[in-house]
This record gives C-alpha cells, sequence and structure tokens, in this order.
C-alpha cells in the first residue's frame, strides 16, 4: 500500500532521470498518497516500479495533473513548455528538471543547500540546475561564503549518461566492436564523433560568442543561484567515455586570501559534501566513487599559481542524483 501523503506525478517517469527520481522518492521515505508514472505515446503500457507496486505509464495529456500535489518534470524542455502550465493551472507545483524556465526572474533556481529561501518566492513552479552547475556550485558556494569568490575558470568532464539511455548504449556498443575490431571505425549516432576512448569539446550547440549553451549556462545559473550578478564563469565543457558521474575541474579567485587549511575546514563542514583530499594517498574524488552516492566530493585543492587569492580544486558528483533527480526530491521536502 502507498503512503497517506502527496499526490505525486512524474512526467518522463520511465527515462534515466525519471526513474533516478522514483528510486530517491522511494529511498527518503517520501510521503506519496499516489504516484502517477507519465511518459510519451511510445511509452503508454509500460510499468514502473514503486515500493513494490507496479505502476502503468500513462500518455501525457491536459488531464494529467487533476488532483496532483507536486509534479516532477522530467522530460525535456519542449514537453515542460507546453505542460507546466497546465500543470500550475490545475494547482500543481511544477518541479522542473529542464532548462525551459531556469532563467525566468519569476522561477526559483534552486540548491537546497544553497538558496533554500528562494522557494519562498515560488508562484507553482521551481526549477532544477543544471546537472554541471550544481556539481561545481556545491563546493565553489561553501568557498564564496567564507572568501567571497570573484571569477572562475572551469571544465567539466560530463559522462555519456547525462544524454540519457542513448548515450551510455552508444558508449557501450562502441567499446564492444573496438574490442571485437580493433582499428574498425566506430559509428556514432548520439554524439557528432565516436566517444569510446575519445573526448568531446562539445556539449550543446554552439552560440556566436564562441561558447557552448551548456557553457553559458554554468556562468548564468551560477549568477542566480548565488545572487551573483555579475560573477564571471569561463567554462569548457567536455563529454568523456564515463558511464555516470560529472566531474569539474575549478581555479576560483576570491576577494580575500585562502589557505589550503581553511578551505579544507571550510569545505569538511559543507553539506551534501565530503573531503577527499589526500592525493599522497592517491585519495581524491572521481567518478566510480560518487556514482549512486548523494554527496558530491571535493578534493585536489591547492593553491591557484596564476591567482592573486586563487585556489584550485576538483569536484565530482553523480549528475543523476544530486544534479537531477535527488535535488528534486530536496526540494519537494522544503516545500
Amino acid at each position: 500500500m502507498l503512503m497517506r501523503g502527496y499526490h505525486i506525478a512524474v512526467v518522463g517517469a520511465t527515462g534515466a532521470a525519471g526513474t533516478e527520481l522514483l528510486r530517491v522518492l522511494e529511498r527518503r521515505n517520501f510521503p506519496v498518497a499516489s504516484l502517477r508514472a507519465i511518459g510519451s505515446a511510445r511509452s503508454v503500457g509500460k510499468s514502473v516500479s514503486f515500493r513494490d507496486e507496479s505502476i502503468r505509464v500513462e500518455k501525457l495529456a491536459d488531464q494529467s495533473f487533476d488532483k496532483i500535489d507536486i509534479a516532477f518534470f522530467s522530460a525535456g524542455s519542449d514537453v515542460s513548455r507546453d505542460y507546466v502550465p497546465i500543470a500550475c493551472q490545475s494547482d500543481a507545483i511544477a518541479i522542473d528538471k529542464s532548462s525551459a524556465f531556469r532563467m525566468d526572474p519569476h522561477v526559483p533556481l534552486v540548491v537546497p543547500e544553497i538558496n533554500a529561501e528562494d522557494l519562498r518566492r515560488h508562484r507553482g513552479l521551481i526549477a532544477n540546475p543544471n546537472c554541471t552547475t550544481t556539481v561545481m556550485l556545491m563546493a565553489l558556494y561553501p568557498l564564496h561564503r567564507a572568501f567571497a569568490v570573484r571569477r572562475v575558470f572551469a571544465a567539466s568532464f560530463q559522462a555519456v549518461s547525462g544524454s540519457g539511455a542513448r548515450g551510455v548504449e552508444e558508449l557501450k556498443q562502441q567499446i564492444r566492436q573496438a574490442a571485437r575490431e580493433p582499428g574498425s571505425t566506430i559509428p556514432a549516432t548520439v554524439y557528432p564523433h565516436p566517444i569510446a576512448f575519445n573526448l568531446l569539446p562539445h556539449i550543446d550547440s554552439f552560440l556566436q560568442s564562441g561558447y557552448t549553451k551548456e557553457e553559458a549556462k554554468m556562468q548564468e545559473e551560477a549568477r542566480k543561484i548565488m545572487h551573483l550578478p555579475e560573477l564571471c564563469v569561463s567554462a569548457t565543457c567536455v563529454r568523456v567515455p564515463v558511464y555516470r558521474a560529472h566531474s569539474v575541474a575549478v581555479s576560483a579567485e576570491f576577494e580575500r586570501q585562502v589557505s589550503i587549511e581553511q578551505a579544507r575546514e571550510v569545505l569538511s563542514k559543507a553539506t551534501g559534501l565530503e573531503l577527499a583530499d589526500e592525493p599522497q594517498s592517491n585519495h581524491y574524488p572521481m567518478p566510480l566513487s560518487v556514482a549512486g552516492k548523494d554527496n558530491c566530493q571535493v578534493g585536489r585543492l591547492r593553491v591557484d599559481c596564476a591567482f592573486e587569492n586563487g585556489l584550485s580544486f576538483w569536484v565530482s558528483g553523480d549528475q543523476l542524483l544530486k544534479g537531477a533527480a535527488l535535488n528534486a526530491v530536496q526540494i519537494a521536502e522544503l516545500l
């Protein structure tokens, strides 16, 4: 039997992020009175599992949000633009994973460990930030509170699961083919080039500035979440042949001088973050260390040799959890 509590809808319930969301709701014992699994036409008739019950997937429609308290959207920007307003008109609170409404000045863009107070001004819709931005800010924000960040240079190393199940499957197929036929041409459909044994400095479309949309998000969203409208973030986002969990190399300049001892103390006390900074023992954050885990990890701390009052560090986090499903459920818990 389902618990008494809130009536929940999950749009995109059969996708990678939607599946993870169901697991997080169950694992964190969120008070669910009823669950409506919603998908595209090709998902109708499938079932998802929640608390030992099999729930059939319904087709997304205008009536999908009748008597729903909270609607989680994990089906992309186009779906969110069309159906989030309908959900809100049905008096559901929408928590949207897509980028559709993130930069709307009337929509809170929330990482609960950073700007939970922004939830107080929601008008029925809360946006979930970009997963790479979230992972970076989990380490950067505690440092900002202590030392006041000026500017940031960052390079992300993003797993193929950030492209959904298709990205994971393409990497698996390319690895298999390379093992069977070494030196053969590896076909690519999800990405413009093979991802197996390769790095692609190209995530999302290019802007006129030469940056990609993904790279621009890291500045725009960081500014909004941290309430720092003048913050400069120069990012390079790279797709890597890793199945799960994103990593970011960060060099940040601060208003106040930073020592390694002070930085470690600050980061060791940060909620949702673990300090993994023993490089001499080969202990530092890695995708394999954080995959499937709620907390992000930060390490490789060192005084930056190019910045005044600078610090360089490496942070890793599961983008399907803290970058998406977990963050969304944490927002719902706060609500």
